[in-house]
């Protein structure tokens, strides 16, 4: 049985009417789709930003609700419109790092605090400082800094901030939303290195949405091109991004710049 399991999920929304009596109309945001992700797998979602990539992961976590279709992790059903509090077994199941670490930090939060949020809120039990500064550590920071600000830490430290922020209660899935993106090339390669050793010693089960290519290949089994809510394609890192099947991803593949070398 599949890990994560969705069926016939899909998501529309009401456009706003421009005039008093202009009939309703929608906008399908995720067409119907089906998803299985096995335990242990890393998988890349592509395409251009509109194509329901996010609303996908969003689905999925039981951060909106699907306008039909079903999701399930590990056998159970994730019931969006169900009370925060009953989706608590979802969010001890899950972590996810955003975009910008800069935004999804509290900046009037140390970083100990910060980490250390998902065991209060999710009322799991030990020594909670002993396990902030185990984390730390584990994404490469001095455990000593637990007691610093936002502010006083580099771009590349605020995101390893959230990464351990994600992975402090130990979730069996991690999902990254362009975590990667909003970091110069230095500092992305870092955390690259860092996603694939947690991957491997934590047994993680990885959902990345990403636009850059380069990051699915190096981290992701698994790919899937959605293009205007659709999943246009999908298959192995290599079978997808080396002998694309799909126009589409042919073009989305095309698009990515590539430097000449020198005296070309």
């Amino acid at each position: 049985m599949s890990l994560i399991e969705a069926r016939g999920l899909s998501r529309d929304f009401v456009v706003p009417k421009r005039a008093a009596f202009e009939r309703t109309r929608h906008q399908t945001a995720l067409a119907p789709t089906d998803l299985d992700v096995q335990a242990g797998a890393a998988l890349g979602i592509i395409g251009e930003s509109g194509s329901g990539k996010s609303t996908l992961v969003r689905l999925l976590l039981g951060l909106d609700r699907p306008s039909a279709g079903t999701v399930e992790i590990d056998g159970r059903a994730v019931d969006a419109s169900a009370p925060a509090r009953s989706l608590h077994w979802l969010r001890r199941e899950t972590g996810l790092v955003f975009q910008d670490p800069y935004a999804s930090l509290d900046p009037r939060m140390t970083a100990g605090r910060i980490i250390g949020e998902p065991l209060w809120a999710l009322g799991i039990e030990g020594d909670r400082r002993a396990r902030v500064r185990e984390v730390l550590a584990q994404v490469g920071l001095d455990p000593e800094t637990a007691e610093r600000y936002p502010h006083e830490f580099s771009g590349g430290q605020r995101q390893r901030i959230a990464l351990a922020r994600a992975i402090v209660h130990r979730p069996r899935i991690l999902v990254g939303d362009e975590p990667l993106s909003a970091l110069d090339v230095t500092v992305r390669a870092q955390i690259l290195d860092l996603l694939i050793e947690l991957r491997r010693t934590s047994e993680l089960t990885l959902l990345l949405v990403s636009h850059d290519i380069g990051v699915v290949q190096n981290l992701c089994d698994t790919v899937v091109v959605m293009k205007d809510g659709h999943v246009v394609e999908r298959g192995t890192t290599d079978e997808v991004l080396q002998r694309p099947t799909q126009e589409y991803t042919k073009a989305l593949l095309a698009a990515i710049p590539v430097i000449p070398a020198r005296g070309e």
